[in-house]
């Protein structure tokens, strides 16, 4: 039975004092969390150990510079515990990343909160974000989709992660106090002496059921508009045939995890003496070379583990639609093994499972 810390206060400013508390009984010896860089509302994430600067945090904020998975795992390995307030994307992200032996969940307090999404990059730009915020917590206090944010936020039904060391309630829930689920021993023993109430109770899922079902209608309509299966290659080429080659969305993406990246060499480029011997074949070529191959090379490596943050299609200038086709392809493939990227630390992730009777299937 998890155990439930009440704080009669704002989340924010409880998310706020708690990790006050964590960095000045010394329990951690570091947060990570969202600041804010100016005036305007931009915010990246940071790495704080002086008590002072924890007044630049806005933990709960609905803004992503960069999926925090991929910055956890650079920390690894790290000897002095961390508080680190992330959302469930991101908690997932690390989790995929952890089984894949490039982080560890050692020496982390892992906070997270179900999330109601988070507003596109641009947004941290242009400051235009300090005019949705109070639109977005009215959305989340009646467990509704704001107006604006990501769309993949607007089809994810993964937002209340229920295996973070600490789980915050925000969607559904009124402002004036912060609900703090506490699911492992390592949260107890952290927040022992913070001030608040503690009792028994689990976090009830049932209580995002409404919100879940709008996710999964307007998941429907975005994967409907998304028919490669039907079209093949001509469908991929209409889908990824604007892309320029930049490389941004397995720059940004979480999941991305190999160390060295074939696709960043230059195997693919074309020297003069390919070039010469496509054009005498083909009379024409596309420049950048390869740009369909570079996306379906990294849909088969590990689009059954995308956690749907939507970075890769926030950074990409040529507005493909990235993470919707990584989502809906990552959805079937790892549905086939019952899988959800960053359930379970655990459970075990399908490309790496070999069974003896799957050679027997084929014949072997």
């Amino acid at each position: 039975m998890s155990k439930l810390l009440t704080i009669n206060k704002n989340p924010e400013i409880a998310v706020k004092e708690l990790l006050t508390f964590l960095l000045e009984k010394e329990k951690v010896s570091g947060v990570f969390s969202l600041r804010k860089v100016n005036k305007n509302g931009a915010v990246d994430y940071g790495l704080i150990t002086d008590k002072s600067h924890l007044d630049e945090i806005v933990p709960l904020h609905p803004l992503m510079p960069i999926n925090a998975g991929q910055v956890l795992s650079r920390f690894t390995p790290i000897e002095k515990p961390i508080a680190a307030v992330i959302k469930p994307c991101e908690f997932r992200a690390f989790i995929e990343l952890v089984k894949r032996a490039q982080g560890t969940l050692d020496n982390f307090l892992l906070i997270t909160y179900s999330c109601s999404g988070v507003f596109p990059l641009k947004n941290n730009v242009n400051g235009s974000i300090n005019d949705q915020l109070t639109g977005y917590w009215k959305a989340t206090e009646k467990a509704e989709i704001p107006s604006g944010i990501r769309p993949t936020c607007r089809i994810c039904e993964h937002f209340a992660p229920t295996n973070s060391d600490i789980l915050i309630s925000l969607i559904g829930e009124e402002t004036g106090k912060c609900k703090m689920y506490l699911n492992t021993e390592k949260a107890e023993k952290f927040v022992d002496g913070f001030e608040g109430k503690i009792s028994s109770e689990e976090f009830k899922t049932s209580k995002l059921d409404s919100l879940k079902e709008k996710r999964i209608k307007e998941k429907e309509e975005v994967f409907s508009k998304i028919n490669t299966e039907e079209s093949g290659l001509d469908g991929l080429i209409d889908v990824f045939g604007r892309c320029i080659g930049c490389h941004g969305c397995n720059t940004v993406c979480p999941i991305c995890y190999c160390t060295l990246c074939d696709f960043v060499s230059a195997n693919f480029d074309y020297n003069v003496p390919i070039l010469e011997r496509e054009l005498e074949e083909k009379g024409a070529l596309r420049l950048p070379p390869d740009t369909i191959f570079f996306h379906i090379g990294r849909l088969s490596h590990m689009s059954f583990s995308c956690v749907g943050c939507g970075q890769c299609s926030d950074v990409c200038p040529a507005n493909i639609p990235v993470a919707s086709v990584f989502k809906k392809s990552g959805e079937r493939v790892a549905g086939i093994f019952d899988y959800v990227p960053g359930r379970d630390v655990e459970e075990e992730i399908p490309v790496m499972i070999y069974k003896e009777e799957e050679f027997q299937e084929l014949g072997e």
